[in-house]
């Protein structure tokens, strides 16, 4: 398992130093550096903040696993010519050195973060009295929702989805920092493994986490509602509908993620809400996505088939304009023009204040309080729920109610009404191609020209090459 453990023996190093530079004074290798490091609550938090800028890094949720590959996946953008981007990616060439190098950044960089939470989960029971009982369960819970997390996304990205193939070999599991190559564990398993991390976050976190008496901005930190968010889409994933229905329930019965206030989403550019911030159960925060969102995706330069978009014919049909999405905010403030183009516009950045509290942008969505509605609304035994989950986002988007008829309470219209809202909320986020994946839609809106078909090995992405020639379990 070259791929995990390159990078393994200098983890707690590596980690730390996104927190904390001034630890390559202290002889980097050496077990006494690692106890230093873990001797103070201080080196707990430095070292956990530093799995938070992993995750939040282009190779995962700062662009990979939100507005970057896995959307190009979702046939977000119509990118073409040698000089587009994710073209490759967009046309499931998972043989080509494009999707070989996506693919690779994510693996390694998740397993990377998996590494050093097992570090700090080491050193929670080893180093147990450094830690108060409150930073104990807080940063333990954490440490442990993190790992289920990020477990879960390399399943949901390198194996058959639960309903194709629920006993397939899927990836390693891992609890802790070796050399030694794992056996993969099964869909199945990896799901029950994560389950176990997660639902033991939440109990932790359920004990002391702010978030419960209502400080939202520990929607920045793996917080309880965060680790309820993610047990929801694992439940749903294993077809638990009960347990995924009551978890999703919990999160919107809380009342901590409003719906956003219409007049911040239609704002002026400086205090403009684009990412419907009181919305979001947990997000991850990078100062930096300037460079790549606006600079390189989302505004036109030289072609518009080399950046990230759409013709303005393809979102119109996506929003339903010509029906029922005429007002709709996503389509009204979402989408601007840039040279007199159509681009996504969530991800521009636009902010007129550099208070951290009270910006609204550098912010990368992970998991959003629609989704519970959307689970809530998939899962619920009445049909009646389901349409009123539905309605309630509707109409915080300022799109008409479905109204309660016999027409509308049919199970099959739900569903789809489900995935169109799945296709306008989540557009450019790197949720709807996992959507797509644990439904097994055999046709996708916006396939690529000449595709005639759409079937189940487009869903699975390649195990690494390097991680195959190393680890003899596959």
């Amino acid at each position: 398992m070259k791929s995990i453990h390159n990078y393994i023996l200098f983890l707690a190093i590596s980690l730390s130093l996104q927190s904390c530079k001034k630890y390559l004074d202290i002889a980097p290798k050496s077990s006494v550096a690692e106890e230093e490091m873990f001797a103070s609550e201080i080196g707990f938090r430095q070292t956990l903040n530093g799995v938070y800028s992993t995750l939040a890094s282009r190779n995962l949720y700062g662009d990979n696993l939100s507005m970057g590959f896995v959307s190009a996946l979702a046939q977000n953008y119509n990118t073409s010519g040698s000089n587009g981007l994710f073209v490759k990616s967009r046309n499931y060439d998972y043989e080509s050195a494009e999707v070989i190098d996506y693919t690779g950044q994510v693996w390694s960089k998740a397993y990377n973060g998996i590494a050093g939470l097992n570090n700090i989960l080491k050193f929670c029971e080893q180093n147990r009295s450094v830690l108060t009982d409150e930073a104990y369960n807080e940063i333990k819970g954490e440490a442990l929702g993190l790992r289920g997390f990020l477990h879960f996304e390399l399943l949901r990205m390198f194996a058959p989805s639960f309903i194709v193939s629920p006993q397939a070999k899927a990836i390693p599991y891992r609890v802790a920092i070796d050399q030694y190559s794992q056996v993969p564990a099964t869909v199945t398993e990896v799901t029950e493994l994560a389950l176990q991390d997660l639902l033991q976050s939440a109990d932790l976190l359920k004990k002391v986490d702010p978030i419960l008496t209502g400080s939202t901005e520990r929607r920045y930190k793996f917080n309880y509602y965060a680790a309820k968010g993610i047990l929801a889409r694992i439940y749903l994933y294993r077809g638990d509908q009960a347990r995924a229905y009551s978890t999703a329930k919990e999160i919107v019965d809380s009342g901590l993620f409003p719906f956003v206030d219409k007049s911040g989403v239609s704002a002026a550019a400086g205090t403009k809400d684009r990412l419907f911030k009181s919305e979001l159960i947990f997000a991850v925060r990078n100062r930096n996505i300037q460079t790549w969102a606006y600079d390189q995706y989302f505004t036109f330069y030289g072609s518009f088939s080399d950046r990230l978009s759409r013709p303005e014919a393809d979102f119109k049909t996506l929003y339903e304009v010509s029906t029922v999405g005429e007002s709709d905010i996503r389509w009204l403030n979402l989408f601007e023009d840039s040279q007199g183009f159509k681009f996504p516009s969530k991800f521009w950045q636009t902010s007129s204040t550099s208070i951290d509290s009270l910006r609204l942008d550098h912010m990368l969505p992970v998991i959003r309080c629609s989704e519970m509605r959307y689970i809530i609304a998939e899962t619920a035994s009445s049909a009646d729920e389901a349409l009123g989950q539905l309605n309630q986002v509707r109409l915080a988007r300022t799109v008409t109610a479905l109204p309660l008829t016999a027409e509308n309470l049919d199970r099959t219209f739900i569903q789809n009404e489900i995935t169109k809202e799945y296709q306008k909320e989540m557009y450019a986020e790197g949720q709807l191609f996992y959507y797509y994946k644990r439904r097994n839609f055999t046709d996708i809106p916006f396939k690529p020209a000449g595709m005639t078909s759409f079937s189940t090995k487009n869903y699975l992405l390649p195990i690494p090459k390097d991680e195959l020639e190393f680890n003899p379990n596959y």
